[in-house]
Order: C-alpha cells, then sequence, then structure tokens
C-alpha cells in the first residue's frame, strides 16, 4: 500500500480554481491562451491526472459560458467588473410598461378564436346579406331526351361537334396495257 501512495499524484484543487489562479498570475493584459495556463498548471502542480487536456478544455468552456472567464481573441481573462453584462441571442424582450400601483391589470386575451357559446342558440344558415347561398351551386337535373347523334349539328351552329373525320384520297383505277 505504500507503494500506492507514492505513485498517486498529489491532490489538486479543482479545475476552476486551477484556471482562476494561472489567469491572475499569467496576468497578460490580453488574457491567457489554454497552452499558456496549461503550461502554468503543469509547472506549478507537476504531475497531472491523464485527461488534463480534456478536463481544461471543458472546464475552461464552462467557466466561459458561466461569465467567471471572457474569451475573446483566443485569450481567457477575468471579467470586467465595469463592463456592462454580456446579452444573450436572440431580440431582448420589450420593456415592462410602469403600472401605478393600485391598478387591477386584466389578464391578456387568450390566443385564437374563442370557444362557442354552448347555450347560444342555434344560428340560420344564411349567408352575410348576398341571399346566394355559399358553395358551388347544385347541377340542375335535366329532362330525359334522347340524345342527339353524333352526325347531327346542334341548333346554334353550322356545323358538327368534336374533330372532322380525316379526308381519305380517292382512289382512281389504274389500268396496265401491253
Amino acid at each position: 500500500m505504500a507503494t500506492e501512495e507514492v505513485n498517486k499524484p498529489p491532490s489538486l484543487p479543482p479545475y476552476p480554481e486551477l484556471i482562476m489562479k494561472a489567469v491572475e498570475a499569467l496576468n497578460d493584459q490580453n488574457g491567457s491562451n489554454k497552452s499558456a495556463i496549461a503550461s502554468y498548471i503543469e509547472s506549478t502542480y507537476g504531475e497531472l491526472p491523464a485527461g488534463h487536456t480534456a478536463l481544461l478544455t471543458h472546464h475552461l468552456h464552462r467557466m466561459k459560458e458561466s461569465g467567471e472567464l471572457v474569451f475573446l481573441k483566443n485569450n481567457y481573462m477575468k471579467p470586467d467588473p465595469t463592463a456592462p453584462p454580456k446579452r444573450g441571442r436572440g431580440r431582448p424582450p420589450k420593456p415592462k410598461a410602469h403600472v401605478p400601483p393600485g391598478t387591477v391589470v386584466s389578464p391578456p386575451r387568450p390566443r385564437g378564436r374563442p370557444p362557442k357559446d354552448p347555450n347560444a342558440p342555434p344560428s340560420a344558415k344564411v349567408s352575410s346579406g348576398s341571399g346566394r347561398p355559399r358553395g358551388r351551386p347544385k347541377k340542375i337535373a335535366r329532362s330525359v331526351l334522347p340524345l342527339p347523334s353524333a352526325e347531327a349539328a346542334p341548333a346554334g351552329s353550322g356545323r358538327p361537334r368534336g374533330r372532322p373525320p380525316k379526308v381519305k384520297p380517292q382512289l382512281t383505277e389504274v389500268s396496265v396495257e401491253s
């Protein structure tokens, strides 16, 4: 057991703490890049765990997202306390109108079409004033009459319906004399 304790790396502080110490110690006005932070941690603490680069990348990303570090031009730095807070993505929300105290605010109208009143009497199906029913008109039933033949011309015009038949050339007899 004594040999295992010798090979075991000394316990490290949490990664966010290591990163903040490295950024403060490097104290570069443009910030410190990931390799500079990694080399500082390695020189200060000696042996590091096997997945050190992956852990460092993960914690740098988390600290950047939470606002503990600012990432600018591939460098990490501590946020400026006088700088305005970073705005999120997307359109900012509209400012709320200030309502004087004591005013009763009604809830906003629900979206969509209002539900029908179940107690309302059924309304007559009349269109909006034109007197004509809605939709396509019904077909008028024809009286049963014999259909005109295809050759007979309709009464309105002097020609039959449809494409005329193809004209066949007249065949002439050719006599062969010998």
